[in-house]
């Protein structure tokens, strides 16, 4: 997934419109790890990046995106660059 998410609507505030992409990474997210795993491979793991646009991206681990999209918010970006990439992990 590689999407430029609207942190400004009309008719939300910062704060509901950042839950909003929230679900709907978490939702993206949920529909990877359903996904059957390569024949070597025993979990699913992501490469993740955020910023304000890809070329400001910056790597993070997947359980920070949710307080980066705060971050965003309060810093009053009208929109974040969120990138996932899944991969299959050896164990």
């Amino acid at each position: 997934m590689k999407k430029v998410f609207n942190l400004t609507a009309p008719n939300k505030k910062p704060e509901r419109q950042a839950d909003t992409v929230r679900y709907e990474i978490k939702k993206y997210i949920k529909r990877e790890r359903r996904k059957s795993l390569p024949d070597d491979c025993s979990r699913w793991d992501f490469d993740c990046k955020i910023g304000k646009d890809q070329a400001h991206a910056q790597e993070i681990t997947i359980d920070k995106i949710s307080s980066m999209i705060d971050e965003f918010v309060s810093l009053g970006c009208e929109s974040v660059y969120v990138e996932i990439i899944s991969r299959g992990v050896r164990t």
